[in-house]
């Protein structure tokens, strides 16, 4: 299964919501194009976009709105990640050169900030202000957890509570905002809005877990990314706080000795996935992930059979199976 197949309900209104993504990017500044085309050219599975038009069609039906809506979220979700990269001093983004490693960082953060703002004013100039507060709301908690991951992972004292709190803030936030966007543009009903918010959070939360299980069990190959990529770059994610939790102080001392070592962490990840693997890290993560993958079903169960609903399913069981 890939995500076209799983998207292949809304396959056409993809097609709509990307020709317009187009001509809100173009600018009249020639840099500005000649990096937002490129931007482009990075495009993803474009899973935000998909779940707001997916969620409209479950809620009554796309309208303009509801392309608004996308095109706002693919707008920020564009900015976050071009931030994320001059942050992290990634020089690859879904196997091209990042912003970042072309036009260096001053650009590439001024980049971000134009996609940003060309998305507020785009809501603006559409009155579209429902779209607008949750896009910024999103915006908040996205930045919000960010700073609290990055506070953590300094003292090395994240627990499953922080973990939690930062991957519904950094990730799950998002995915909600684009549920409830698709459904406020389609729908005046508020338990279907909020229903379709919760669902988002779930899928999210399960995603985000799906993704840090990958760092211990993924193909390099599929996944794009090196292995224990995320132990080189100090992320304790859920496996490795389950370990921790569950190993006696001897054992807790000498991991987080090799965490708190740039030179360690580089030569020692596999010591580190051993152990998450030994203490049944993976096994309790997929677990969690696995209880907020059924809520997320759970969410949309009062909504009649449709082939948007069958989609929203699809794309949970897609979640909780992917390999990259």
């Amino acid at each position: 299964m890939n995500i076209q197949n799983v998207t292949a309900s809304v396959a056409g209104e993809i097609d709509i919501f990307k020709q317009k993504y187009r001509t809100v990017l173009h600018s009249s500044n020639t840099l500005v194009d000649k990096v937002t085309r490129y931007v482009l050219r990075q495009q993803g599975k474009q899973i935000r976009p998909a779940l707001v038009l997916l969620s409209a069609k479950m809620c009554g039906g796309i309208t303009e709105a509801t392309y608004r809506a996308a095109i706002m979220v693919e707008l920020l979700h564009s900015a976050t990640l071009i931030h994320d990269d001059v942050v992290d001093g990634a020089e690859m983004r879904r196997g091209l050169a990042s912003i970042n490693a072309i036009w260096k960082n001053k650009i590439s953060v001024l980049i971000g900030d134009y996609l940003l703002s060309k998305g507020l004013l785009y809501s603006l100039e559409h009155k579209d202000y429902s779209s607008l507060h949750t896009v910024s709301d999103a915006v908040r908690r996205m930045s919000e957890g960010e700073i609290l991951q990055i506070q953590k992972t300094r003292s090395l004292d994240i627990s499953e509570e922080d973990y939690l709190s930062v991957i519904s803030d950094k990730t799950a936030s998002l995915i909600a905002s684009s549920c409830a966007m698709g459904a406020t543009s389609a729908t005046e009903d508020e338990s279907a809005i909020a229903a379709m918010k919760h669902y988002g959070e779930y899928l999210g939360l399960a995603f985000q877990i799906r993704d840090d299980l990958l760092d211990y069990t993924g193909d390099s190959k599929k996944t794009g990314k090196q292995m224990g990529i995320d132990i080189k770059d100090k992320k304790i994610t859920l496996p490795l706080i389950y370990a921790l939790r569950h190993s006696p102080p001897g054992e807790q001392k000498m991991i987080r000795s090799i965490l708190k070592s740039s030179r360690k962490r580089a030569v020692k990840s596999d010591e580190v996935i051993a152990f998450v693997t030994r203490k049944g890290g993976l096994e309790y993560a997929a677990e969690v992930a696995e209880g907020f993958a059924a809520k997320a079903v759970e969410s949309i169960a009062p909504f009649p059979e449709s082939d948007a609903r069958r989609s929203l399913l699809n794309l949970v069981d897609f979640v909780m199976k992917r390999q990259h």
